[in-house]
């Protein structure tokens, strides 16, 4: 059974040590920079808790599309004007994978999202991960050029913007 908790700073260690195992084609983020996203909006950020403990985090903030945070930017501020929430990491520790925790977490996100008026949700698909996010109904976009362009090629040369209405 998984549970559903607002990600908080109690939770940090197990997100490092969650993002270190899931991430091969990143440099795992900062410490800091992950917990700027949650600072900034812990309604819109969760932690998936099993019998074993924390198998799974997702960390997501409301943006201005297409201005998306910098990969490892070691401070975030949500935008006054946000318009859709930025899905910037779901990770799923090898013991929570097949639970359903990674769905529970993107769907709480989406109704924190609606909740706060965003009907639109964004994200960078990495590690061949398209195919998931599609299930929730994320299409692949045109990259604005721009700075946008270079802080999507500091994810690899794989990266995928997806925007999908919630």
């Amino acid at each position: 059974m998984i549970e559903l908790r607002c990600l908080q700073d109690a939770h940090m260690a197990d997100v490092l040590r969650i993002q270190a195992a899931c991430y091969r084609e990143i440099v795992p983020e900062s410490e800091a920079s992950l917990r700027a996203k949650v600072l900034a909006s812990p309604a819109t950020c969760f932690a998936a808790e099993a019998a074993v403990g924390m198998v799974g985090y997702l960390i997501s903030a409301p943006v201005r599309f297409p201005d998306l945070p910098a990969l490892d930017a070691p401070t975030f501020q949500v935008a006054a004007d946000a318009d859709t929430l930025y899905i910037h990491d779901l990770a799923i520790a090898d013991a929570g994978r097949g639970t359903g925790a990674g769905q529970a977490m993107v769907r709480a996100a989406f109704d924190a999202a609606r909740s706060r008026g965003l009907g639109k949700a964004c994200l960078v698909a990495i590690q061949d991960s398209v195919r998931y996010w599609e299930r929730f109904g994320f299409q692949s976009v045109a990259t604005p050029p721009g700075r946008v362009a270079v802080k999507l090629a500091s994810y690899g040369v794989a990266a995928r913007l997806m925007r999908a209405v919630i």
